[in-house]
């Protein structure tokens, strides 16, 4: 099968002829179909300071159709189109421990552990491939998939996933003001499809890049674009003028070096409100003990996704509540790696790429 491959920290990513999986106990086997680029692939396959457990297939999630199943797996059926979720958990209910497959990504405190090391090892392989060996709870049966007309979209289930289960962290109601810190990103524009589709009376779409914000307000009536400048007060106040104080502020900024808009949206929060993080701030943050118990407030970390919470994405899609027709799509073969990274790379707002292997 051909793979997008990496032998080593300093050897480029290639498309490479890689053995094809062997099915193992709790473990399928699925063709893949499509599946996300991101745009920050580029400098994790790149440097030789993010260590990837190589060598390795690179990849983490997508969509795919099951070729072949263990005797021990029953969530699954061989022809199942099925989401594809990277994140491997060890099991252990008083200290989980989890590793991203295909990235090695450490979950948790980010420590190295035997347990780790194992996983990392039995489930090194992603998703850029044409084929890929999952363990069974990191697949989900998309009932009805088949009928999609258009697969290629589907990659995108992933960030919706992700997006998500932020938005689901967050406990938003319908008809709360939900806030989107970094909605311009692709995990952002992901969060305001989710946040509409569960009820939101407004959304407010916070970002730097006025065109991106422009389609974000095309998308429905119920968004209001807010164009960041970085002064903390400043924005707080933007927030609170368009929609009054939201219920929920989710931070979806990608590679951030600076807390100020984070720092606004807890600013504008209201009380008894919920911040959710699952974004990329580079710092950490001085959240004011005091205003936090007086407010009530409750601050909660989001990675990754459950399997209920991407079925639920899933059937949104189904129902026409959420519409991947307002995606912007390029696709892409599993030929050439690097021009399609390149092209990821370039891809900003409510856009993506998909790979077709």
């Amino acid at each position: 099968m051909k793979a997008w491959y990496k032998e080593s920290l300093k050897a480029p990513l290639v498309c490479a002829e890689r053995p094809d999986p062997t099915c193992l106990p709790g473990s399928v086997i699925v063709d893949v179909r499509a599946v996300h680029v991101p745009a920050y692939l580029m400098a994790m396959v790149d440097s030789t300071d993010i260590p990837l457990p190589v060598p390795l297939v690179l990849g983490a999630g997508g969509v795919g159709v099951v070729r072949e199943k263990a005797d021990d797996v029953f969530n699954v059926d061989v022809g199942d189109v099925v989401a594809l979720d990277c994140l491997v958990e060890s099991g252990d209910t008083d200290y989980p421990e989890d590793v991203l497959m295909g990235l090695g990504e450490i979950g948790g405190r980010g420590l190295e552990s035997d347990v780790v090391d194992a996983m990392r090892t039995q489930w090194r392989d992603g998703t850029m491939a044409q084929k890929a060996r999952l363990p069974k709870e990191a697949v989900t049966r998309l009932p009805g998939a088949e009928h999609f007309d258009d697969p290629g979209r589907l990659a995108f289930l992933t960030w919706l996933g992700i997006a998500g289960e932020g938005v689901e962290q967050s406990g938003q109601q319908p008809g709360d003001v939900v806030a989107i810190l970094g909605a311009t990103g692709q995990m952002g524009g992901a969060a305001v499809l989710v946040a509409l589709a569960k009820g939101a009376s407004r959304v407010v779409a916070l970002g730097r890049n006025q065109a991106a914000l422009e389609k974000l307000a095309t998308l429905d009536a119920r968004v209001v674009p807010v164009r960041l400048t970085g002064d903390i007060d400043q924005d707080a106040a933007a927030i609170t003028a368009v929609a009054g104080s939201p219920h929920v502020v989710i931070d979806t900024m990608g590679d951030a070096n600076s807390a100020n808009p984070l720092l606004a949206g807890f600013a504008a929060l209201r009380d008894s409100g919920t911040l959710v993080l699952m974004g990329g701030v580079r710092q950490d943050i001085p959240f004011p003990y005091g205003e936090v118990l007086r407010r009530r407030l409750t601050i909660r970390g989001s990675r990754m996704y459950r399997s209920e919470t991407v079925l639920s994405i899933w059937r949104m899609i189904e129902a026409g509540l959420i519409d991947l027709g307002k995606v912007g799509m390029v696709e892409v073969g599993i030929d050439d790696p690097k021009a399609a990274i390149e092209t990821a790379t370039k891809t900003t707002g409510l856009n993506f790429v998909s790979l077709r292997p």
